[in-house]
């Protein structure tokens, strides 16, 4: 069983799920209706997401900490899975669509790779103030615009599912953020809780997910989605919560499961109530 965990949690199964999850969450919006569960959308998200995060671990010259438990190979195979699944996902966007997700492959693969070459050979998490300015604008536009131009709807008439899912993802990216901190000054690399410090940190976590909620009722007002608010609320009250936890305990697979399960939680809440209804 702790294999199994392993192998879903360090190959980025689990996270490639809550990627999905949230796009499902803003197609839910977008068409009034919960999606089917496979469409090229899903399978281009969930194959990038297999494809980022581990060709970063198959690239990388010695594993460290919970991943040296799987065999290089098996980052090497699951990066050609996500391969193929984003191939196949790609060959049937539109060309709008194919010009935004080059520049996100970009932004993403910079993180971990130096190919962006105004950066002087370094990669984007390099660049404290980049690290964080990377990841949520991405995680951003994959998990709530591409959704909104794959249904070939406006991005205008969907403003604060953009704005919240900013809010709520900037969350999780600093309480990632906090648990590399000892990580990053090690390695000379100033982060926004390094600078702001745990408390104000902490603090900032607060600020997002109230402005979270606040976008979330907004967005009640305008479409009338009580069962969305519900979930907007609970998973707000749940990430301050697992937020507080992963503070006391800093073990990186609780980091994963708890850190980004909350992506997948917001997703449920928003897509079960329709499921069961119909």
């Amino acid at each position: 069983m702790r294999r199994l965990v392993d192998l879903i949690l360090l190959t980025s199964v689990y996270t490639a799920c809550c990627a999905t999850g949230l796009c499902m969450a803003t197609e839910m919006l977008v068409n009034g209706s919960p999606p089917q569960l496979i469409n090229h959308l899903h399978l281009l998200v969930f194959g990038s997401t297999l494809v980022v995060y581990n060709l970063h671990h198959a690239a990388k010259k010695q594993l460290a900490g919970i991943y040296k438990g799987l065999p290089r190979p098996v980052y090497v195979v699951f990066a050609f899975a996500g391969t193929v699944m984003a191939a196949y996902g790609l060959w049937f966007l539109s060309w709008k669509m194919l010009a935004g997700c080059f520049v996100l492959g970009i932004l993403s693969f910079g993180y971990s790779f130096p190919i962006v070459p105004l950066l002087g050979g370094r990669k984007l998490r390099e660049i404290g103030w980049l690290k964080i300015t990377d990841l949520a604008p991405v995680w951003t536009i994959v998990t709530s615009v591409l959704p909104v131009l794959y249904w070939d709807r406006s991005i205008k008439d969907f403003p604060f599912e953009i704005l919240l899912r900013f809010a709520f993802i900037f969350t999780l990216c600093i309480i990632f953020d906090l648990r590399d901190v000892s990580i990053d000054k090690a390695n000379r690399i100033s982060t926004l809780p390094d600078r702001l410090g745990p408390r104000r940190s902490y603090r900032l976590i607060d600020i997002s997910l109230t402005v979270f909620v606040l976008l979330s009722v907004v967005q009640y007002v305008r479409y009338g989605a009580a069962d969305r608010l519900a979930g907007a609320i609970m998973t707000a009250l749940i990430t301050r919560t697992v937020a507080w936890y992963l503070s006391k305990e800093r073990g990186m697979r609780l980091y994963i499961f708890l850190a980004d399960g909350v992506m997948l939680l917001y997703a449920l809440t928003v897509l079960l109530p329709h499921c069961f209804r119909s």
